[in-house]
């Protein structure tokens, strides 16, 4: 099977960085509680926003990691393929 190997490990390599973030923002997922004052309110969301758009960012780097994959698969010519020529028109 013809692979381009750098490309290969580099996609499997932000699948797996941008698989490790995500897990990690949602673990540190900050709650509220009952009682809280308006300007907790306020910087709770703030920081929750902050979260779910680092989120997105990891999202988007397992998204290109795994189009990196993809591409791997058919980036290598084979040894016996025939050059592309370029034909110039009869004028």
């Amino acid at each position: 099977m013809l692979v381009d190997k750098k490309l290969l490990s580099t996609g499997i390599v932000m699948l797996i960085v941008g698989a490790v973030i995500m897990i990690y923002l949602n673990m540190t997922l900050p709650l509220g509680h009952t009682g809280m004052t308006e300007e907790e309110i306020i910087d709770l969301m703030t920081r929750q926003q902050e979260i779910q758009d680092k989120n997105m960012l990891a999202g988007i780097l397992i998204g290109l990691g795994f189009l990196l994959i993809l591409i791997s698969f058919g980036a290598r010519r084979r040894k016996g393929s025939p050059k592309k020529e370029e034909k110039k028109p009869i004028t």
